[in-house]
């Protein structure tokens, strides 16, 4: 009995999945709420995968999967959303794997965002980034932020996507929306040609090479409003890849670059919620004020946490301190706030105190970072 596509992406809208995956030699396994399960269908055979890779993928992502081994595209499903996908070969065998984006877009505060972000999304000028690991809603929390601008102003935004994944109709602002491989052959070349087209704001998908990294930077020096993504966790973390990926005789340069045009970093993760399923987002905040400006350009970025913990009137806000907030509110577990506690120690210290009834324990502004200068980043 053939599977049919429909029907898996139908399951996959229905159960509330953000991903499908279809491999070889396994049923078709749905991520729901950050956990897989498989569904209780036949096992998928090499003629299957190409057979639903066929039924859905354009003619130039089928040659570039025999050419390169993988693809990437998105189509929509109807009205129940778009689908991010991810064709490639494994042992020989064609693999896919679907990422559901939803059809609506979530406003800034259904996300869950400091309010001060909206005081940014009316900067004239400035790099805002927003960063964390894959499936962690960087997408969604973007599309929310250009919508809320779509809405609010009369600005015209261009975004460099690979693929499209969330569409933006023009409201009170105009968007065009390029894609990679369709619309330009590549993201170096179309921030080459973007300052020309007279843009307010520009959205890069992802910030993943130096020129790309080089381009993002001097539009938003140049009085343009630049969004971008990055696969770090924690702000300082991200400032440091950013220096990093930069030639040893540029890295001076780029620190006062990015002290200047540098205006916000915001960092997520997305974990289970055992209270209420679904997934809690929790956030790392960073507003660039002058003070922080100086560690940029001095160097001195192992002091930014430090200024994360004194800002929280800007809505500044340190990962381990929202994670042990949401912890305390029952909205994840123990387990996963471990996980993925940036200071781990300072947080079973903090859990060791709470639990034997002396307060919280150290924040992360006792952890001693000042005497790190060589830490590497996280």
């Amino acid at each position: 009995m053939a599977i049919h596509i429909d029907r898996l992406l139908e399951t996959c809208v229905k159960q509330n999945g953000s991903d499908l995956h279809l491999h070889v030699g396994r049923p078709p396994i749905l991520r729901v709420h950050g956990r897989l399960r498989t569904l209780k269908t036949q096992v998928l055979e090499p003629a299957d995968t190409v057979a639903l890779m066929k039924s859905i993928t354009p003619e130039r992502c089928q040659q570039e999967l025999q050419e390169e081994g993988g693809s990437d595209f998105g189509f929509a499903f109807g009205e129940k959303g778009r689908f991010r996908v991810s064709i490639f070969k494994q042992r020989g065998n064609v693999s896919l794997a679907l990422r559901l984006i939803p059809s609506r877009m979530m406003s800034l505060e259904e996300i869950g965002l400091p309010s001060i972000v909206k005081d940014l999304l009316r900067r004239p000028r400035g790099l805002f980034l927003v960063t964390g690991p894959t499936g962690s809603g960087k997408t969604t929390t973007l599309a929310s932020m250009i919508n809320y601008i779509n809405e609010q102003l009369d600005r015209h935004i261009i975004t460099v996507e690979d693929p499209i994944e969330y569409y933006h109709p023009h409201k009170k602002s105009m968007v065009n929306q390029r894609e990679v491989g369709v619309d330009v052959p590549s993201f170096g070349e179309a921030l080459r040609r973007v300052l020309r087209m007279d843009p307010d704001v520009i959205l890069v998908g992802e910030l993943r090479d130096l020129e790309t990294m080089e381009s993002a930077v001097r539009a938003a020096e140049t009085g343009h409003l630049v969004f971008g993504t990055v696969h770090t966790t924690g702000a300082q973390g991200t400032i440091n890849r950013i220096i990093d990926a930069f030639p040893v005789s540029q890295q001076e340069q780029i620190r006062v670059q990015l002290s200047t045009s540098l205006i916000a970093i915001l960092s997520q993760l997305l974990l289970p919620n055992p209270k209420h399923g679904g997934r809690t987002a929790i956030f790392e905040f960073l507003v660039i004020t002058p003070a922080i400006a100086n560690l940029i350009r001095e160097n001195k970025t192992f002091r930014i946490d430090s200024s994360i913990q004194t800002g929280k009137r800007y809505g500044m806000q340190l990962l381990d301190d929202h994670l042990w907030e949401v912890y305390n509110q029952g909205l994840i577990s123990l387990e996963d706030m471990m996980d993925v506690a940036r200071h781990s120690g300072a947080m079973q210290e903090r859990l060791d105190r709470a639990q034997a009834g002396l307060g919280e324990g150290p924040k992360e502004e006792d952890v001693d970072t000042d005497e790190q200068p060589g830490r590497p980043a996280q």
